[in-house]
C-alpha cells in the first residue's frame, strides 16, 4: 500500500503519527492532572481543615459540658466561663464547618445541623436553666443529653474519617494514574522513535544504500549493469534519471571505442605508412643523390653555368629529401619503437646532448649553463633528443651575440618543470602552437638548416613521457621553453 510514496508523504505520516500520540498522551495527562489536582484539593482544601474544626467543635462543646458540671457542684460563677468561652468557639468553628461543608462534603452538613441540634436541646433543657436558677439541676439528665451530643460528634468524626480516607485514595490513584501515564508516555515515544528509525531504514536508507551500491557499480565500469530503483518515488525517479545517463553514457562510450579503434587503426596505418614509405625512398634517394654528385664531380665547369646550377639544385634537393625522411622516420619511431624506461640522471642527459652538439657549440662561442637538475624516468635517447633540439635551436637561431642557454628543473607538485632559456632571436606569442607542428617552419629554408621536425619531435617525446611542452611568454629578447616529466622517488638510483 505504501509502494510509491514520495518521501513528503512519509514525512507527513510520521509525524502525523507522532503529533496524535503525542496530544492522545498530553491530553489524558491532563485529565490525569487534573483529577490529582481535585482530589488534593478535596484533601488539603476542605477536609484537614474540616478535620481541625470538628475537633475544636468537640472540645468546645466538652468545655461546655465541663463548666455546667463544675458550675452545679460549686455554685461558682467563675466555673461558668468555660460553658461561656465554649459557646463561643461552638459557634465559630461551626460557621467554619459550614463554608466548608460544599462540593463533595456536602452531605457532611447534615451531620453538622444534628450536632447543634443535640447541642442546643442539651444547653436549653439543661444547662440554661442551671446557669439561670430554674431547672433542678439532676445530673442525669445532663449526662443523658451530652451522651446524645457525644454520639453526634462521633457520628460526625466518622464521616468525616470515611470522607478522609476516600479522598487519600482518590489522590494516591491520580498520582498512580499519573506515573502510568508518564510511562506509557515514554513508552510511545520510544516507540515512536523506533517505528520512525526501521521506517526511515526501510523507506530510505536501503533504498539510497542499494542505489548506492548499483550506482558505485557503474561508476567502477560496469556500464551493462541497470540501475534499478525502489521506495519512494524521488529515489525511484533519481534512479531512473542515473540509468539514463548510464545508457547516454554506455552510447558515447561505445561510438567513442568505435572512433578510438578507427583512429588507432589509421594511426597504426600512418606509421606504417611512413616508416615503409621513407625506407623504400631511401634507395631510390641514395641513388639520385650519389649519381647527382658523380655528374657535379665529373662535369663541372665541362657544361654550361646554368647546367652546373641544375646538377646544384638536384644534389641539394635529394639532400634535403633525404634530411627529411630520416627526420621522418625518427618521428614515427617515438612511441612506437620503445625501449624500457629506466631512473635517470637529468644532468647526464644534458651532458649527452651537449656532446653531440660539441661542434655547434664552438663554433658560435654558446654557454651553456644550469642548475641542479633531477632523476627522471625515460628512456636515455629520446630525453636527449629533446635537450639536443631546444639547444640546437637557441644556437641556430641567435643574434650577432654568442648565445646564452640556461636550464633549470623546479619541483612542482607530482611533477619537474624543466625551463630551457636563450638568448636568440625569440618567437612572437602567436606562433606558440605552430612551432610544435610537424614540418611547420618561421624562416625560408635558405635562411636557416633544419627540417622543422625538431619541435614537434620534443612534443612527441615529452608527451611519450606523460609530460607537457609549451613556449612560454617572456618579455625581451629571447625564447624561455618549458617541459614536465613526472616526479619520483627521491632515493631512486640511477640506472643508466
Amino acid at each position: 500500500m505504501t509502494r510509491g510514496w514520495s518521501l513528503r508523504r512519509w514525512y507527513l505520516v510520521v509525524v502525523g503519527v507522532m503529533v496524535a500520540a503525542v496530544l492522545g498522551a498530553v491530553v489524558v495527562g491532563a485529565l490525569a492532572l487534573n483529577r490529582l489536582g481535585e482530589a488534593r484539593a478535596l484533601v488539603v482544601d476542605q477536609l484537614d481543615p474540616a478535620s481541625r474544626q470538628a475537633l475544636v467543635l468537640s472540645n468546645a462543646l466538652v468545655n461546655e459540658e465541663t463548666g455546667i458540671r463544675g458550675y452545679v457542684l460549686a455554685r461558682d460563677q467563675d466555673f461558668l466561663q468555660p460553658y461561656l468561652d465554649g459557646k463561643r468557639q461552638e459557634a465559630a468553628a461551626a460557621d467554619s464547618l459550614r463554608t466548608l461543608f460544599v462540593g463533595e462534603l456536602a452531605g457532611s452538613a447534615t451531620g453538622l445541623a444534628e450536632v447543634e441540634d443535640s447541642a442546643q436541646a442539651w444547653r436549653s433543657q439543661y444547662a440554661q436553666p442551671v446557669v439561670e436558677g430554674t431547672g433542678s439541676g439532676a445530673p442525669e439528665l445532663g449526662k443523658a443529653l451530652f451522651d446524645q451530643v457525644r454520639a453526634k460528634l462521633a457520628m460526625q468524626e466518622a464521616d468525616l474519617a470515611g470522607a478522609r480516607t476516600s479522598a487519600r485514595a482518590e489522590l494516591a490513584t491520580a498520582g498512580d494514574q499519573i506515573v502510568t501515564v508518564g510511562l506509557v508516555l515514554a513508552g510511545v515515544l520510544i516507540a515512536l522513535v523506533v517505528l520512525l528509525a526501521v521506517l526511515s531504514h526501510l523507506g530510505v536508507i536501503r533504498p539510497v544504500s542499494r542505489l548506492v551500491t548499483e550506482v558505485r557499480q557503474v561508476a567502477d565500469g560496469r556500464f551493462k549493469h541497470q540501475v534499478l530503483g525502489s521506495g519512494p518515488r524521488e529515489i525511484v525517479r533519481l534512479a531512473s534519471d542515473v540509468d539514463a545517463m548510464r545508457l547516454r553514457i554506455l552510447d558515447e562510450l561505445d561510438a567513442y571505442q568505435q572512433l578510438h579503434q578507427e583512429l588507432t587503426r589509421s594511426n597504426s596505418e600512418l606509421e606504417q605508412f611512413a616508416y615503409v614509405a621513407s625506407h623504400d625512398l631511401q634507395e631510390p634517394l641514395r641513388k639520385v643523390a650519389s649519381f647527382c654528385q658523380l655528374l657535379e664531380r665529373r662535369y663541372k665547369g665541362q657544361l654550361d653555368e646554368r647546367a652546373d646550377q641544375y646538377i646544384g639544385f638536384a644534389v641539394d634537393g635529394a639532400k634535403r629529401m633525404q634530411g627529411l625522411i630520416n627526420d621522418l622516420l625518427a618521428f614515427s619511431r617515438v612511441g612506437r619503437v620503445t625501449r624500457e624506461q629506466v631512473v635517470i640522471e637529468a644532468e647526464a642527459v644534458l651532458a649527452a646532448a651537449k656532446a653531440n652538439l660539441e661542434t655547434a657549440i664552438e663554433e658560435s662561442g654558446a654557454e651553456i649553463t644550469a642548475g641542479p637538475l633531477p632523476r627522471v624516468r625515460g628512456e636515455v635517447s629520446l630525453l636527449t633528443a629533446v635537450f639536443q633540439n631546444l639547444i640546437g635551436n637557441a644556437i641556430k637561431f641567435r643574434g650577432q651575440d654568442p648565445p646564452r642557454v640556461s636550464l633549470t628543473a623546479e619541483r612542482t607538485g607530482e611533477f619537474w618543470t624543466f625551463t630551457c632559456a636563450d638568448s636568440g632571436m625569440g618567437i612572437e606569442a602567436e606562433y606558440a602552437e605552430r612551432i610544435f607542428v610537424i614540418f611547420q617552419r618561421l624562416h625560408p629554408k635558405d635562411a636557416y638548416p633544419g627540417t622543422g621536425i625538431g619541435l614537434a619531435m620534443c612534443r612527441k617525446i615529452v608527451e611519450y613521457h606523460g609530460g607537457r611542452i609549451w613556449l612560454d611568454a617572456t618579455e625581451g629578447p629571447g625564447s624561455t621553453f618549458r617541459f614536465t616529466l613526472p616526479a619520483i622517488e627521491e632515493n631512486s638510483e640511477p640506472e643508466a
